[in-house]
């Protein structure tokens, strides 16, 4: 199999374990932050999530700030900023900010979804109706905030502040393949989010870059895959975290929500068939092993995508497990 350089990546949730609570969250993160740059991974990202009491990242914005006031050169941004929960000003003045404080460093990850619940998303922008169309000129409106153009209408009247002289890096994350149309047009790079999806991600890929259009700020494609993992010396690790996983992704499917569970909670649970019909499926959105099985995992999903980086998503029951998990990635891909 030919091999890909890879790059790797990390896409942290701040997961609320069970036993801890949001302030510890949010100092894992930050340590796990700390930890990535010292191995060499390449960016950051966190994300937003709303209504969701085992996940603390609900304003990235505000944490990418502090993430980068303790690390000192990795890349650091959103994964990303849920777009429609948002004013496009507000957003161009969160990013213009930051890019003041940490120039050449922040990244504008921007997804459709968001992030939450309908009626909390309701709540978060009452105006929202989740159209394309609106979507799109979110995007526009944002380019020009960025930019300091305008297309002649009331925009013209507002400026974005503070003036910056850099941009932060656009992205735009996908699990349908849809925003890879808008990022080829926008000039943005793609992020693929494999955790969400596992089908149809190399083709949305290859479509982004066929049909990409420089930008401003991107001349040529730039994309990368974000996958649940887990690596772990110890296969009894492995096999308990993934069965945490799959009873997440069916918590999730089944309208239940988000818990703060431990292995002890779930292991004497059986599941129906079309439970585990349900485990099944979603078992490709997550690759789990030992350090030899993921070495030719992650090596085979950058070459099926034909990618160059990889952003690990790794939630576990203990937080040493997910420190181990990164060290271990790094000694098989940065080594």
């Amino acid at each position: 199999m030919a091999s890909i350089k890879i790059k790797l990546s990390v896409l942290d949730q701040s997961p609320v374990r069970k036993g801890v609570n949001a302030a510890r969250a949010i100092e894992e993160t930050t340590l796990l932050a700390q930890e990535a740059e010292r191995l060499g991974y390449h960016r950051f990202w966190v994300s937003e999530h709303h209504n969701t009491s085992s996940l603390a990242g609900s304003t990235p914005e505000i944490l990418i700030a502090h993430l980068a006031n303790h690390t000192k050169t990795m890349r650091i941004g959103s994964g990303g900023i849920m777009l429609p929960n948002h004013s496009a000003l507000k957003v161009a003045e969160s990013f213009r900010l930051l890019e003041v404080m940490h120039p050449n460093r922040i990244d504008l990850g921007m997804g459709r979804a968001p992030g939450t619940d309908r009626i909390t998303a309701s709540m978060l922008n009452p105006s929202n109706n989740w159209s394309e169309q609106d979507f799109m000129e979110q995007l526009n409106e944002l380019q020009h905030y960025l930019h300091d153009t305008s297309d002649g209408g009331i925009q013209a009247k507002i400026k974005a502040i503070p003036i910056a002289e850099t941009v932060p890096h656009q992205w735009l994350l996908s699990s349908s393949g849809q925003s890879a149309l808008f990022a080829s047009h926008f000039g943005m790079g793609l992020s693929f989010a494999h955790f969400i999806n596992p089908v149809g991600g190399p083709a949305a890929v290859q479509y982004y870059r066929k049909n990409f259009k420089p930008s401003l700020d991107l001349i040529a494609p730039a994309d990368n895959v974000a996958l649940f993992v887990f690596c772990s010396e110890s296969e009894e690790k492995v096999e308990q975290q993934a069965a945490l996983m799959s009873y997440r992704f069916l918590q999730l499917e089944k309208g239940a929500g988000l818990t703060s569970t431990g292995y002890e909670d779930i292991k004497h649970l059986t599941y129906n068939s079309a439970e585990q019909a349900r485990i099944d499926a979603n078992k490709p959105r997550m690759i789990f092993g030992t350090p030899d099985v993921i070495q030719e995992k992650l090596t085979k999903l950058a070459n099926d995508y034909a990618v160059d980086e990889l952003m690990a998503v790794t939630i576990t029951e203990h937080f040493e497990d997910r420190i181990k998990s990164y060290e271990l990635l790094a000694d098989l891909f940065l080594n």
